[in-house]
This record gives structure tokens, sequence and C-alpha cells, in this order.
């Protein structure tokens, strides 16, 4: 993106949140018709109480309002319920298609075995849940394969049967409960032989491996082999044949889990999300003391072979210069250097950061380590200057809320690839692109992994680039605008207002800070306005520079200040101040007033022509309720702030035992943040209003629960969006669990509010926030170029009013009157939402049994076509 770039359709950054999966129909909870549902708990009579003797007239009143009152309650269970405001009718349960079978019963008389391999990483653990839950789901046995291939060599106790509650307070931690280990018996023929006959004697033909590179690569290996070691153990009497016959053929799938993200063919690997928040969090607390002493630091993360975590990093935290393998920098570099940390100080900045890939080299392939940038900057600039090499804290800690979704996403698509396996299906990687589930090859997945590493060896660093997909050229071209170029002598005579609209989201700073400097570099004016559409009617507006936004990254909130206030009272005065500041065009970052403002501007263009001019809406909101986009700036940072209470509870709850918490989310009628905060804590319900519930539906949660407390797991946590429901309120759902829990578990509450829409953004949301701002400023520069006519602009079409939003894999400028359509005012939300396919999941993994359709299924790309077409495509 180093010019302007004027096209709608430009590459999805990799660095994202929770995609959604291959389509599933969500339906509520209700019990399942299958033999294993659970059944009602008969109700445990009341102490008797003695009645008084009534008189012959009182005893055929009373009867007579028993019968009506018995005939309203009739009538109340069996008619169908009419929807209420515009609320669709409950789903049914989906039927299966002809010829389809039921996924509960997918997995009979078939065994799957777990490990994960190689280094640890952040949400390893969910990965196994899925894994065991969904394989339990469809019948299947499964097992666990303790410290990696080491355990499946040694077998014995290593190889064990996983049981539903063998998995649970999983979720939350860090590393991987199950081991992982580096081993050196299964590169050895006999070690395989070993493997083998482990795997045979318990009837396993299902591998799920969980891993980098090199693991995924000795799986594939192993199933190569798999019939020739089946029949070399036959003949030392190893196995019988009759045990060969049983296990014919082994299937392997893999997940990925690195915290670098140098497995290409996937956007995200399992943990690099978690690693980006350790990194962040301490570049955070370093910026404090940094500023403090006015010190410069160099900090050195992981990254042997890929520069992907420092260069979110340095996009994420605004960092001064970032060092990674695939681009190193120009001969000259020291120079450039030490100029650009003189500038940032000069401009008024006490600190300078400089992330270091731990494999950063220069273009001859000569190491540049911390200590060499260290003894640079004191030798040539006199700076305090002090390394901090983070090392392996970035593999510990919890998971983030991405990362467990990820790996429970990602367990159950390898599970349903196994058991559609065949003996022709080659070994696969289950993968994320874009918002979308997909299976690669693994071998193809592999090459083109090994190929970056080749051509950065042979200096081929152009080709590196290009190997490592669009996304990661996309994030280095930003970066580079952002921090190696500075704003033109020269002006474009364009003028670019900013402002924030609606409830403030963390990520909402990086979006301004990166629309005013990328402005800047556009030679344009940039113009900040304050207090929304109602700060544009008082003139409420300052022009910022270069310095103003310099530490906007990393703080939550809004800077400029946020109103919910609409322009449509203000159309007098908008269109003065428009007129007398020379605004050409509006970039508008926030939520659902955002987009509906930016409507009301347009129906203003009728009336009054300064309304005519470019605008662009981003959609910054907690709620994800914005239409035209899947994610929205701040809902990630919100699911974290979640995530992280519902862990705190779940510890409180374990304790007590006997204990469920209802939690209410924020989210108004969208139910994306109980959904998914749901399926990050391990929820037993999560109640939306997209997804119609009745009173039935309530017994059976309880019913269920009633029945998990009989289990070694006696917690439950129950979410409730704050919306979904007028009469089913946060309070009725507590008074009713506690009512009906007595003398089994007990029940808590908690309301979480505002704390959703506070604390510092995440990576995710700080990298989303710049990219962008980054594409708005570059889109609405082109738009302003077209519709300027004889030194005048004036823009009247519909698609010179558009909402930048990410769909599936692209980001896409869609107009905003198109939208209204997909809109459902009322409850101010899409009709329609990608992550409702996700609400089976979260049911599966809470022992729930409901059908999952798996007539549409993740089906097998290549990863050659696919670049190309992703090429194709931009």
């Amino acid at each position: 993106m180093g010019a302007p770039a004027t096209a709608n359709l430009i590459t999805a950054d990799p660095f994202q949140p929770i995609p959604t999966a291959d389509p599933i129909p969500a339906d509520p909870y209700s019990r399942s018709r299958s033999s294993r549902s659970l059944q009602p708990i008969p109700f445990q009579p009341r102490a008797m109480v003695a009645i008084p003797e009534l008189s012959p007239e009182a005893s055929r009143l009373l009867v007579s309002a028993t019968l009506s009152l018995a005939a309203v309650l009739l009538l109340l269970t069996f008619l169908p319920t009419a929807p209420r405001g515009g609320r669709p009718p409950a789903k049914k349960m989906a039927q299966a298609p002809p010829g389809h079978r039921h996924s509960e019963s997918l997995g009979l008389g078939k065994a799957i075995a777990v490990l994960t391999s190689g280094g640890d990483a952040q949400g390893m653990n969910a990965a196994v849940r899925a894994v065991v839950r969904v394989g339990i789901y469809t019948g299947a046995k499964v097992y666990f394969v303790h410290e990696g291939y080491q355990g499946l060599v040694d077998g014995g106790d290593n190889i064990k049967e996983a049981t539903w509650e063998s998995v649970s307070m999983m979720l939350q931690l860090g590393g991987t409960v199950i081991g992982s280990a580096r081993c050196q018996d299964f590169r050895t023929r006999e070690g395989r032989l070993k493997a083998a006959r482990n795997l045979v004697k318990r009837g396993i033909t299902n591998l799920c491996v969980i891993g980098g590179d090199g693991s995924l690569t000795g799986a594939d290996t192993f199933r190569a082999e798999w019939s020739s070691l089946l029949a070399e153990l036959v003949k030392v009497g190893g196995i019988t044949a009759e045990e060969a016959k049983k296990s014919s053929y082994l299937n392997i799938v893999g997940m990925v889990g690195s915290i670098d993200n140098d497995f290409c063919g996937t956007d995200m690997t399992i943990g690099t999300d978690s690693a980006l928040h350790r990194i962040i969090e301490i570049v955070d607390a370093i910026t404090t003391t940094a500023q403090s002493h006015q010190r410069t630091f160099v900090l050195e993360v992981m990254g042997r072979h890929c520069g992907y975590l420092a260069l979110i990093t340095a996009l994420a935290c605004g960092a001064d210069w970032v060092f990674i393998p695939e681009s190193p920098p120009e001969d000259d570099w020291e120079d450039h250097l030490c100029r650009r940390l003189t500038e940032t100080r000069v401009g008024g900045s006490r600190l300078n950061i400089i992330i270091v890939a731990e494999g950063a080299i220069d273009k001859h392939g000569k190491a540049i380590t911390s200590d060499d940038i260290k003894t640079l900057v004191v030798k040539r600039l006199g700076y305090d200057t002090r390394v901090t090499i983070l090392g392996h804290v970035q593999r510990g800690g919890t998971p983030s809320a991405f990362d467990r979704i990820l790996g429970s996403r990602m367990g159950v698509e390898a599970v349903m690839a196994l058991l559609e396996g065949t003996p022709d299906t080659p070994a696969c990687v289950v993968s994320l692109s874009g918002n979308q589930a997909v299976r690669l090859p693994l071998m193809e997945c592999v090459q083109v992994t090994k190929d970056v590493t080749t051509a950065m060896n042979e200096g081929r660093f152009e080709d590196a680039l290009k190997l490592r997909g669009r996304s990661f050229q996309n994030n280095w071209n930003v970066y580079k605008l952002l921090a190696h170029i500075r704003p033109p002598s020269t002006k474009s005579g364009y003028t670019l207002a900013v402002l924030n609209v609606g409830a403030p989201a963390a990520g909402m700073n990086a979006a301004v800070r990166s629309t005013v400097r990328i402005g800047l570099i556009h030679g344009h004016r940039m113009l900040a306005v304050h207090d929304g559409f109602e700060g544009l009617a008082y003139g409420k507006v300052e022009e910022f520079t270069w310095e103003r936004v310099g530490s906007w990254t990393g703080l939550g909130g809004s800077k400029l200040g946020t109103k919910r206030t609409l322009p449509k009272k203000y159309f007098e005065e908008i269109s003065t101040n428009i007129s007398n500041f020379g605004i050409h065009g509006l970039i508008i970052i926030g939520g659902f007033e955002a987009f509906t403002g930016s409507l009301e501007l347009m129906e203003g263009r009728a009336k009054y022509e300064e309304l005519c001019i470019p605008l662009c809406v981003i959609p910054a909101t907690v709620s994800n309720n914005v239409p035209g986009s899947d994610f929205s700036i701040g809902a990630d940072t919100a699911l974290n702030t979640i995530t992280t209470t519902c862990d705190r509870i779940k510890q409180s709850a374990a304790g007590t035992k006997r204990r469920v918490f209802i939690i209410e989310t924020m989210g108004g009628f969208c139910g994306y943040l109980a959904t998914m905060a749901g399926l990050a804590g391990g929820a037993d319900a999560a109640y939306i209003y997209e997804e119609h519930f009745n009173i039935h539906d309530l017994q059976v949660n309880v019913e269920h629960l009633t029945e998990k407390m009989k289990t070694t797991v006696k917690r439950g946590l129950v979410l409730r969006n704050e919306r979904c429901n007028e009469n089913y309120t946060t309070d009725f759902i507590y008074n009713l669990y506690s009512e009906e829990g007595k003398g089994i578990f007990d029940c808590r509450k908690n309301v979480l509010g505002h704390m959703q829409q506070g604390g510092t953004p995440t990576p995710f949301d700080r990298n989303f926030g710049t990219k962008m701002g980054a594409k708005a400023v570059a889109w609405i520069t082109g738009k302003i170029k077209e519709c300027s006519r004889h030194g005048r602009i004036f823009a009247n079409t519909a698609d010179s009013a558009c909402l930048l939003g990410m769909r599936k894999r692209s980001l896409v400028f869609q107009p905003i009157t198109e939208l209204k359509e997909q809109t459902d005012f009322e409850h101010r939300i899409p009709k329609e939402q990608w992550w409702l396919k996700l609400r089976p999941i979260l049911k599966i993994l809470a022992k729930y049994n409901i059908e999952l359709d798996t007539s549409e299924k993740a089906h097998l790309e290549h990863i050659t076509r696919k670049r190309i077409s992703l090429e194709s495509n931009i």
C-alpha cells in the first residue's frame, strides 16, 4: 500500500480475531431427539403442609379456579409463541439431508489419538479439549498421547483414554496439559514401529497432531510408511494379521501450534495472538519507565525465521524501527536509524522503541543483534539505552480469547476431517483463511514454509516477502508508511476531518492516529473533531500535526471524545462548519450511530450542498453490530475483558463447589459478545436475542446443570446478553436458577457493565484500527480526486459514502445506502450474522446433544491455487 489505493477490494490482514466456521445451523437450547438426550429430573416434593377443611361452596370455587388455571397453562404450553418486536420465530432442529449421517454416530467404532509436539503454544489446550469432547460427541473413543511423539513411541500409561471431565478447566491454561517433548526416537524407523504397534493395539487409526512444521512432517512420514510398518510388525509377531487388517490405514490431521505464525497456508497459528498479548503488555510497561527517564529501549522478540511477532508488535505500539529477517535494512541502515530516532526526540517524544526479531539479519546475512543496536545508539547519539530480551515469557500465560476460539474451532474441524477421511484422503492441515475454516494438503504447506527459509538463505528477500503472503506484505507496507515516511513539503490542497461517534471502544485512538498520519503523508490538512457530530455542529475542530497523535496507539477509550448524537437536527450548523473549515472528506469512526448518522448525512445532501463530500465509516464498537463488517474495532478488547472475568469467576466457583454464575454482557440486541465469550470461557449456556428461547429451554438448562453437579465438575457458567429478552431478565434467570437449584447448587450473578468498554486495546484492535485508518484515507483520497471538478468537490453518488468492513477474506468498501436492506434498524443489528453458525459448537462443547450438520464442510484447497486466486482478486 505504498501509494494511495483506490481499489474497492483489498486483502484482509491475517491478524484477525474470530473467523467464521463452515455453515452450521444454529438452534436453541433444547432437548435432543437422540437416545442420549437428557431426561427430565423428577422434582422432589416439598414438605407436606396441612390444608384446613373447606366448605362445599368454597371447594367448588377452588376446583373451578384450578381447572381454569390448568386450561391457561395448557394453552401457553402448546400454542406457538408469537414473534415479538420483529424477533424471528424459534428455529427448529435442522433436518439431516437425505443420505446424511448423523454427526452423533459419525465416530462409532472409531478411535482418535491427540498429541502436542514441538514448542508449546497458548491455545493448544483449547484444541485438545475440543478434539476430546467433539470426538466423544460423535461416538468415537479419544486417547491422550502424553509427551508428544515420545509418548507415542513409549506407549504404556502415556496413551490414556480421555473422558469428558478430564479436559475440564483446560481452556484457560497456557502451554499444553498433556505435555510435549522433542523425540529423536520417532525419527528412526525402529521408533515408528513401536509407535505403530501402540496405536494398533488400541485400535487407533486417527491421529490429530498439534505442533509446528517439523511435527507435522513427521506425522506425514508416519502415515506414508503405515502399510509397510504394519507388514513388518505382522512379520515379527508384533501384531496379528487380524489387527493389521482392522487398522489398514491411518488418517492424519494437523493443527498448527506455533507462536511465531511461521506456517504458510494459515492466517494465524494457535498461540500467536496470545504471544502478542504478552509482548504488548511488556511494551506498555516499558513505555512508562522509558518516558520517565527519556530512554531508548531495544526489545528482542521471538522469530528466528519469521518476523511476524516483531512486525505486528511494531505496528501495535508505534515503534520507531523494526528489524525482521524477511526484509533486511539497506546497507546504510545505521545512518537512517539514528536520523529517525533524532527526529522523534526533536518532535517532542521522550522515548524510543526499537523491536528486533531474534533472527534479524542484514542484506549480507550477518546477524543484527540487540547489543549491536544498543552499542550503535549509545556511541552515535549518546542516548541512555537498555536492552530487554523477552524470551520464553512470550510462550507463557493464559491464552487470549482469540486463541481459545481458534483452538476450539480447529479442534471441531479436525475431528470432522479425521472421521470423514478415507485411505485416499491426503494428510491435511486444518487452517484459517480470512473468516473461513479450510483444509489444506499438509505437505504443500510445509513445502511453501521451507521455501521462505530457502529464499532468505539465498538472499531473495523479495521472494520471501511474497511467499509470506499478501497480508504480511500489507502489514509491512503500512508500517513503513507510518515509521519511515515523513509528510511531503508540497501539499495536496485537500482537508480531511476525522471524528468518533457513539460509545467509546478500545482501538479508536489507534485508528485516529493512523488516519491523521497517513493523511499527512498524502499531503492533506488533517482536522480532528471533538465530541462527534455535536462537536462538528458547534465548531469543536482542531488541526492535528504528526506529533499530536504520537502516543495514541495504546490508549483506550476515545481521546477525541465521542457522543451518540445524530446529525439530522444540526444540518444547518454542520453544513456551515464544513464550509468554514474547508472540509473535503469525512472519516467517521464509530458504532451503529456512525452508520445511521452517515445515512442521515446522505439524506441531507438533497438540501445542503456542503454535505456532498466523500465520507467513510470505520466500524468501532464493542457490540460488533455494525452491518457490512464481520468485526468492529473494540470488540476483541471487550471479549478478552469478559473472558478474563469468566476465568476468575470459574476459579471462584471451582473453589466453593456447586455454584452457578449468571453473567450479563453488553451488546444491545447483538449476542456476539455473549456467544464468543461463551466459547472462550467454556460457558454452559449463552442467552441471546437472535436465538429465541422460552421457559422450556430454561428448564432444560437447569436440568443440564443438575446433571453436571453429579460429575466431578461442580460449577456452572451462564452468559446472558443484556437485551436478549425483555421478560427473562438477568434477575429473573438468577431467581429461577436459584429456586430450581435449591439443595443442588446455589447461584450468583454479575453484571459486567461498562468495564467492557474500558482498558487498553488488545494487539488485534490496535492493528485493526491502524490498518483500517490507513485504508480509509487511501480510499477517500482517490474518491476526492474522482469527485473534483474545476476546483470544487461534489460527491452525490451512492459510492461516495462507504463503510469499510471486513468480509470473510477481504476488506471491502460498501456504499452505506446498499447496507440499509441488510439492517434491522429497530434492534440495531445486521439481519445476517456469521457468528451464529458457531453456536452449535458452544452447545456441543457444553455437552448438549444437538445435531451438528456436516453436510457443508471445509473442502480441501490447494495452497498454490489459493495464492494465485487471491493475487488475481487484488
